[in-house]
């Protein structure tokens, strides 16, 4: 067959209809239409609410997993936040807490150094403040350690009072520190004076039952002591000066089968809590000597008579 007699023209399975470029003016010109006509005439509206309607499910659905994950990681976030707030609220309570208690032992020592203040005021015995360190470590012994030694011109045998009363006496001195021992302490003795009656008496350290107290000896069971009655130092012993508060008398058993009476005195001054304390001088430096006897001076003078 020649080929001048083939048919060129597409078999009908592969013919397509309008051009590509008729189908692009034709289509963009329905979407323009279309955009137009919604804009001005809202035609596809009832459309859009119906499709909302039948998607909404879905996408309640699809969305329930990201709205999960976001309240957890808000959960964890707020709970994070929660524990540093009461971590930080905690430690400013503690801070306070602190503070209150050092407002309060502030107050303390201000009004017992107010106190001090007020009896050294009333005693013409020169005299230095200290403060107290330690307990001694000693546990059959009650005495504490002051900051306060030879150097600073404590002596041996020196009262120690608080802003009560009598504390104890030095009986021990270093170069910076010096030791007290506590008028409770069972080796401790100090002349009192009954304001009441003005009888005069001797207070030991009770080492027995009454481990805190102070024990008045060698009284009559008839003596007239009461309880309540308090006890001052009656400066005859050449330690302490008179007139400073040393206890009071708590309990006082009188027994028929004993010719003396049990006197148990509640020390006035803080044997257990003192911190801030006055040591006086001995006022047996103030004291003029003793005169010498006529018997010493008569041999005396006979001897230097050769």
């Amino acid at each position: 067959m020649p080929l001048g007699t083939l048919d060129r023209s597409p078999p009908p399975f592969f013919r397509q209809g309008a051009s590509a470029l008729s189908k692009l003016i034709v289509f963009s010109a329905l979407a323009l239409f279309l955009m137009v006509a919604d804009t001005r005439f809202k035609l596809t509206q009832p459309l859009r609410i119906a499709l909302a309607a039948v998607v909404y499910p879905v996408q309640w659905l699809v969305m329930r997993p990201v709205f999960l994950a976001e309240e957890v990681g808000s959960y964890f976030e707020s709970l994070k936040v929660s524990q540093s707030t009461a971590d930080a609220a905690r430690h400013k309570l503690g801070l306070q807490s602190q503070r209150a208690n050092q407002v309060d032992q502030l107050t303390l020592e201000n009004a017992r150094l107010r106190q001090m203040l007020q009896l050294r005021a009333r005693i013409s015995t020169p005299s230095q403040a200290a403060q107290v360190l330690y307990d001694s470590a000693d546990a059959y012994s009650r005495k504490v350690v002051i900051d306060k030694g030879f150097l600073q011109g404590v002596s041996a045998g020196s009262p120690v009072l608080d802003e009560r009363g009598v504390l104890g006496q030095v009986t021990r001195v270093y170069p910076s520190v010096s030791e007290v021992t506590l008028v409770t302490d069972r080796e401790q003795a100090i002349p009192v004076l009954n304001v009441r009656t003005g009888a005069r008496a001797v207070a030991f350290g009770d080492p027995g039952a009454h481990a805190h107290a102070l024990e008045l000896r060698f009284m009559a069971s008839n003596a007239d002591v009461q309880v309540g009655d308090v006890l001052t130092t009656s400066g005859v012993d050449g330690v302490y000066p008179p007139g400073l508060p040393v206890a009071r008398v708590d309990k006082i058993e009188r027994r028929v089968e004993t010719a003396f009476a049990h006197i148990f005195c509640t020390p006035l001054a803080g044997v257990d809590g003192a911190l801030h304390v006055m040591v006086l001088q001995p006022i047996s430096g103030q004291i003029p000597a003793r005169p010498v006897p006529d018997v010493v001076q008569k041999s005396g003078k006979k001897g230097a008579a050769p």
